[in-house]
């Protein structure tokens, strides 16, 4: 059975192969078509390769697709069956010299010569460089220049490739880098700039970090550094030092350790949102403060003094779909506290804008909106203002909240949306005679639903 299906194999890589050699393709501008000769297709995605290597069974296959199939569970060469492994391939530079020199003598069609692969990193020099790492950073002030080349390496070597990539963090990057991060500021005094951004720079090279990473850079020590960059530090520096505080909070365990740095943490985090350095930082900062919030219903108030709930509805107006899921996220969970739903109700737009993205941005964000609306809509509790829940209902009915509620329990929603969805609706009924405003579209969205 085993030699029939390696037949089969064969055959069928074979008949590709075929198809392969009689494939003209179209390159460049110059619309010619040129046929790529069959032998310098990958057998398995059939595309010019860029990086051959061979197996023992000697057949060749460009790197990326033959280590994609790997990685996906199979431990067998493609076309033999035979048993193979991430070791056992080998560059095949005879083959690569010739595709690039075909590739040149066909510059004029448009064909692009391609670049000579880089070595991939093995996993001994890798924990060769980790250990210089750790003993640089040990030794502080005295070894930090070859430190910063060391960091530099690792950096450089992690962002030539995912196969890089992988094998410094299978073998523990993140967590090297993270205690060398915090002997250099426990050395260093914790500096804003200089070795300790370098550093950062490399971990977020290997996010996902795990817990004890996680553990190591929310010590009192390191995390003062990450405050210090974040508010100080260049725009690059800054943007990892908030990546790198979201790796922290995602963890729960990481929590013990910012008992006393919460409000520090906030404050940076706040200045961020409040101040944008690019997308990806605000986008990591309210992953961020949303954990914190999460975790505490005190920080979900610090996070109100610091004035987060109007940036948040802001931000919203005109907001992409990724953004918007985010602060809505945030928002709700800021909502939790007294002080969040006071600041909200006393905002013009945090009603409005929430009813407007109960539909329009996606599932996740409809829920969101419909929890977010419901904490401002609730019953108030000690020492809140009746009048201001009032207001807040009655604008909700103005801008369509009623209808929208009808529409999403029709269309359909989760359970815990569902109970919420029908308590806002006889909150709002008490209210429906004060001054309800129909929205012709949820109308239109009515009628298609019956």
């Amino acid at each position: 059975m085993a030699l029939l299906a390696r037949r089969a194999a064969m055959a069928l890589l074979a008949r590709r192969a075929r198809r392969a050699a009689t494939k003209a393709v179209s390159l460049g501008d110059s619309g010619v078509e040129l046929a790529i000769p069959a032998h310098f297709r990958c057998p398995i995605s059939l595309d010019l390769m860029k990086d051959p290597v061979t197996a023992p069974t000697g057949i060749t296959y460009d790197r990326e697709s033959i280590e994609a199939w790997l990685d996906t569970g199979h431990a067998t060469c493609p076309v033999t069956h035979a048993p193979l492994r991430h070791e056992d391939l080998v560059p095949n530079h005879a083959i690569r010299r010739v595709i690039q020199d075909w590739c040149v003598a066909n510059r004029s069609h448009g064909v692009e010569r391609i670049p000579t692969p880089k070595i991939p990193v093995t996993p001994v020099q890798a924990s060769e460089l980790l250990f210089e790492l750790a003993e640089s950073a040990r030794r502080g002030d005295a070894a930090v220049a070859r430190c910063a080349e060391v960091v530099a390496r690792v950096r450089e070597l992690a962002r030539d490739s995912e196969r890089n990539r992988h094998c410094f963090a299978s073998i523990g990057t993140g967590r090297a880098l993270a205690a060398a991060f915090e002997s250099l500021a426990a050395a260093n005094g914790a500096p804003a700039g200089g070795i300790l951004e370098d550093v950062l720079d490399a971990l977020v090279s290997m996010v996902p970090l795990d817990e004890e990473a996680a553990r190591i850079l929310g010590s009192p020590c390191s995390l003062g550094s990450l405050i210090a960059i974040a508010e100080h530090g260049g725009l690059a520096g800054r943007m990892n030092a908030v990546m790198v505080i979201k790796e922290i909070v995602s963890w729960e365990g990481a929590f013990t350790d910012l008992t006393g740095k919460v409000d520090e943490v906030v404050d940076a985090l706040v200045k961020v949102i409040r101040a944008p350095i690019c997308p990806q930082a605000t986008k990591a900062s309210m992953v961020a403060t949303y954990h914190l919030a999460r975790f505490d219903e005190r920080v979900a108030s610090r996070l109100a003094t610091a004035g987060l709930v109007p940036v948040l509805v802001e931000v919203l107006v005109d907001a992409d779909k990724s953004m918007s899921e985010k602060a809505l996220a945030v928002l709700e969970a800021v909502l939790a506290s007294e002080e969040g739903r006071e600041s909200a109700r006393a905002h013009a737009l945090a009603v409005p804008v929430l009813i407007k993205k109960m539909f329009r941005v996606s599932d996740l964000a409809t829920e969101l909106a419909v929890s977010a609306m419901w904490r401002l809509g609730r019953a108030p509790q000690d020492g809140e203002d009746n009048d201001a829940v009032t207001r807040c209902l009655v604008e909700a009915l103005r801008v369509g909240a009623f209808q929208k509620l009808l529409l999403l329990l029709q269309v359909g929603c989760r359970d815990a949306t569902k109970e919420k969805a029908t308590e806002l609706l006889k909150m709002l009924n008490k209210h429906k005679g004060v001054g309800e405003c129909v929205d012709a579209v949820d109308f239109r969205g009515l009628n298609k639903i019956s």
